[in-house]
């Protein structure tokens, strides 16, 4: 009898652990979508109010705003592994304290990049077509708030609060969608009104992750060893951030390159394509804490193997119905007759040519929990080369004279370097895990 219990244990623990993975991912997925729902909401009322290329400008100053996150882009999965792995009391006053000194660091680093935005605010003007000042004013406030949202996310994520990490994308996305309908339907504003909204939203979420990380706020603090605490962060900032970079800049290329009344259409359909990422999220932010758990007590775990096959299923098959059917997303979203005739075309490639990302965002994620940074250097390689690629392809894509065409070589070029990308994630991820295996004797 005993035997018996002894053998059903694990298979019980084991089952327990994936149900209450699947409940949690379920959560975070149902609010994540909820608010990446919200926050796609605002597309078509900006695209459906305001001129074709007012939109464009929208969306490019939207995909500025993730570039401008990636200094930060290591904060919410290095808080998120430090807070999980935190077993001992000193290890947990290191986290709060490390908490402390990263929010006075952010500042200055943003005031850095708004100093740098005000020395060349003309040619960034001239360059991504704005006419409106204000809207790059706007997004420069934009970039410090979007800046703080990955230290309160990594700090709830890491602690597995995932209660109140779902309500913040709740919060986010309701407070952009409200203050765009108010900005835009009712007092008549255009892009730089939409950007100042989507300002207001973030700062609610802001101020719920503050008030739900209080606890933390009046700890003493103790002497972190920043030496160490940045060869971790700038590993993590860089290989993560490739993943945004890969996700955000070809929509800067098209605005610089293409005419400012087609780089509405590509927006559109980018959008059908980025919901890809979006939709997938939610399991890749449940599985990182899980990870980095698991690998600081050295433990096996299955996380991996079922949230990149969740994934690839819920991906191949968002990209089939893209194929089959590639208006619908478009109607769905109310875009109008014009972006209908347009864009659809595009959908399909935008679908597919994203779904290796969807794939390499959650490789890159269990690579950045298990600290294999030896990955880190190519993958910054694979996007010096898209940005390069970008640039060349953008430069001769927009001069030709069939846009369906330009814009469509710049949707095939995003694939393929998101194919690479994601072998090179594979390659590191299963490589490393034998490697790993037979120093360990395995």
């Amino acid at each position: 009898m005993i035997s018996a219990n002894t053998e059903t244990t694990p298979a019980h623990s084991a089952a327990h652990h994936r149900l209450a993975f699947f409940r949690q991912s379920g959560w975070v997925m149902l609010t994540m979508t909820l608010g990446g729902a919200l926050m796609y909401a605002v597309h078509p009322v900006v695209a459906r109010h305001v001129p074709k290329e007012e939109y464009g400008v929208f969306t490019t100053l939207l995909q500025v705003v993730s570039l401008m996150g990636i200094p930060a882009a290591g904060l919410a999965p290095v808080f998120a592994q430090q807070a999980a792995a935190a077993v001992t009391e000193a290890q947990q006053c290191a986290v709060v304290s490390t908490f402390h000194g990263v929010c006075r660091a952010i500042f200055f680093i943003w005031l850095a990049m708004a100093v740098v935005v005000a020395v060349f605010w003309k040619q960034t003007l001239a360059s991504l077509q704005i006419n409106n000042p204000a809207a790059l004013a706007a997004t420069v406030g934009v970039g410090l708030v979007a800046m703080l949202m990955p230290v309160m996310t990594g700090m709830l994520q890491g602690r597995q609060n995932f209660i109140w990490l779902g309500w913040l994308n709740v919060i986010n996305g309701l407070g952009r969608f409200v203050m765009i309908c108010l900005v835009i339907l009712l007092l008549g504003a255009w892009a730089a009104g939409a950007i100042g909204a989507v300002l207001l939203g973030m700062a609610g979420a802001i101020a719920v992750g503050v008030w739900q990380t209080r606890d933390v706020w009046g700890v003493e603090k103790s002497k972190v060893n920043w030496g160490e605490w940045l060869r971790r962060v700038v590993p993590l900032t860089l290989g993560l951030g490739v993943a945004t970079f890969m996700l955000s800049a070809d929509m800067i290329f098209v605005q610089k390159f293409f005419p400012a009344k087609q780089t509405g259409f590509y927006a559109a359909a980018g959008m059908i394509g980025r919901a890809l990422i979006f939709f997938t999220q939610p399991m890749t932010m449940v599985m990182f804490p899980k990870i980095a758990h698991s690998a600081a007590r050295s433990q096996k775990t299955d996380v991996l193997a079922l949230t990149l096959g969740a994934t690839a299923l819920a991906g191949a098959a968002a990209a089939i119905g893209c194929m089959l059917l590639p208006w619908l997303p478009l109607r769905a979203a109310m875009y109008d007759k014009t972006f209908l005739e347009i864009s659809t075309p595009l959908v399909p490639w935008f679908a597919w040519c994203m779904l290796p990302l969807t794939l390499s965002f959650v490789l890159v994620n269990s690579l950045m929990a298990r600290a294999r940074f030896a990955a880190v250097p190519w993958l910054v390689l694979v996007a010096v080369g898209y940005a390069v690629a970008l640039a060349l392809v953008g430069r001769h894509a927009g001069s030709l004279a069939d846009t369906q065409t330009g814009l469509r070589m710049m949707i095939q070029t995003l694939g393929a370097f998101n194919l690479l990308l994601l072998g090179v994630c594979m390659w590191f991820t299963w490589h490393g895990n034998t490697k790993a295996k037979r120093e360990n004797g395995g």
